[in-house]
């Protein structure tokens, strides 16, 4: 009778219970993930106070709303690659200092010109940071619960859009220096690399990948230790999976065999998840403004359906291991086309809060679940490309999207951008039912 092999570094982490260390990990990484969305949703709130206070014409407010985005599409595909090569934790640490740094920097701007430039910067970071620390969770999840953790990292997103909304309805209106202000909170993340840089792991698939076994080692005894665990005594005993020297992956490897048909369904999701929602939330608060509230009802409302975001990551953190991956994104992302177009047809205070809130809570589950979803599709040598890339072309909508606003809003009104809107998410409601659903599966090596 044969003796069964002895279990390797990662299904001996896939196999352990939530334990505090992997609490430590899931907030340290969500803190940032918060701080990245506080950065994006101030920008909103800011457009439609620069938009009174410099008197920008629509087009440069679309401008101002996408040019963050450009500097995203760069800094994922960037950063994915980056953290193929030089590990999660690195590329987590550093793009938390550039985009911190530069959102600083935004509150001295003195004209639309050089707060274009800054943002394209904060862009960059805030491109490469998002696949990465969701990549960097799911290689530490326990497979049982690996969704459920990477939508509750996804969630703590509404934290900071929701810290967003309290700053702009705080901050903002008090004076005309009051979006510098709202700006200058933005260094908190440089601060906080400091802390990600001390306090957080790096990935162990990583570190044997690079042939880094002592260090991948020490990491997996922590964690075991945390769940009251005891390590092998020998592990030079238990052999692991020999570290096979390849190329660094490229985009090319994505369409590479089986991986085609999963890069182009990931991408179309992506592509249509991006498009919808920066195009609505960026102009919410400015739409709301056009449409004859005041400045700070606008904010109020805006708040209120940001609000709406948390049942939406409840929900699909529980669903997300109950239902599989698939249908939880295909649900949520359909709930999300019907939502869009009836806000788009509101003419009432009530209804823009029912429909905004409803939008907001089926779109944001949906954003959960993709993020589940994105790094399960690839191997490990691959996998913080494969996101990087996906978010990247993601990008290109969101860049798109604001800029098509002032159009479809001049042929149409706000009920023709929503349509369209509702439009985008359908294309993503259809492209994620070509997804692989490996829920209750180990990550593929």
């Amino acid at each position: 009778m044969s003796t069964p092999a002895p279990a390797t570094r990662s299904e001996r982490l896939e196999r352990l219970p939530f334990t505090r260390r992997h609490g430590r990990l899931l907030v340290g990484s969500g803190v940032g993930w918060a701080l990245d969305a506080m950065d994006v949703g101030l920008i909103s709130f800011i457009m439609a106070a620069l938009a009174q206070q410099w008197l920008l014409t629509p087009t440069e407010l679309s401008w101002l709303g996408s040019i963050g985005f450009v500097g995203m599409a760069l800094g994922a595909s960037l950063g994915g690659l980056l953290a193929d090569r030089i590990g999660r934790r690195s590329v987590f640490s550093l793009t938390l200092l550039v985009y911190g740094l530069a959102t600083g920097a935004s509150a001295l701007a003195g004209g639309l010109a050089a707060l274009l430039a800054l943002r394209f910067v904060v862009g960059l970071g805030l491109g490469a940071e998002l696949p990465v620390a969701s990549t960097l969770v799911s290689e530490f999840a326990p497979t049982k619960i690996r969704g459920r953790m990477v939508v509750i990292l996804e969630a703590f997103w509404a934290v900071g859009w929701l810290l967003a909304a309290l700053i702009a309805t705080f901050v903002v209106p008090v004076s005309d220096d009051g979006w510098r202000w709202a700006f200058a909170v933005g260094l908190v993340p440089a601060f906080y690399a400091v802390v990600v840089r001390r306090g957080l792991p790096e990935s162990v698939r990583f570190l044997e990948a690079k042939g880094r076994t002592e260090e991948a080692e020490r990491v997996v005894r922590d964690f075991e230790e945390s769940a009251g665990i005891a390590a092998p005594a020998a592990p030079a005993a238990s052999p692991q999976p020999a570290v096979t020297r390849t190329a660094a992956p490229g985009f090319g490897d994505l369409f590479g065999g089986a991986h085609r048909r999963r890069t182009i369904a990931l991408w179309l999701t992506w592509f249509g998840v991006n498009f919808a929602y920066y195009g609505a939330f960026i102009w919410i608060p400015t739409l709301l403004v056009a449409q004859g509230f005041p400045l700070v009802k606008s904010f109020e409302f805006t708040l209120i359906i940001t609000l709406a975001q948390l049942p939406g990551y409840a929900i699909a953190a529980v669903l997300i291991e109950v239902w599989g991956r698939r249908a939880t994104l295909a649900t949520f992302l359909a709930a999300s086309a019907v939502a869009a177009v009836l806000f788009g047809r509101a003419d009432t205070e009530t209804g823009i809060l029912i429909a905004g809130c409803a939008l907001s809570m089926a779109n944001l589950g949906a954003w959960g679940a993709l993020y589940a979803v994105t790094p399960e599709v690839y191997p490990t040598r691959m996998r913080a490309t494969g996101a990087g890339a996906a978010a990247a072309f993601g990008r290109i909508a969101s860049i798109a999207a604001p800029l098509t606003v002032p159009v479809l809003k001049g042929a149409g009104g706000t009920a023709l951008v929503f349509t369209v809107f509702g439009g985008a998410f359908l294309l993503a409601t259809l492209a994620s039912l070509f997804l692989p659903d490996l829920t209750g599966e180990d990550l593929a090596d």
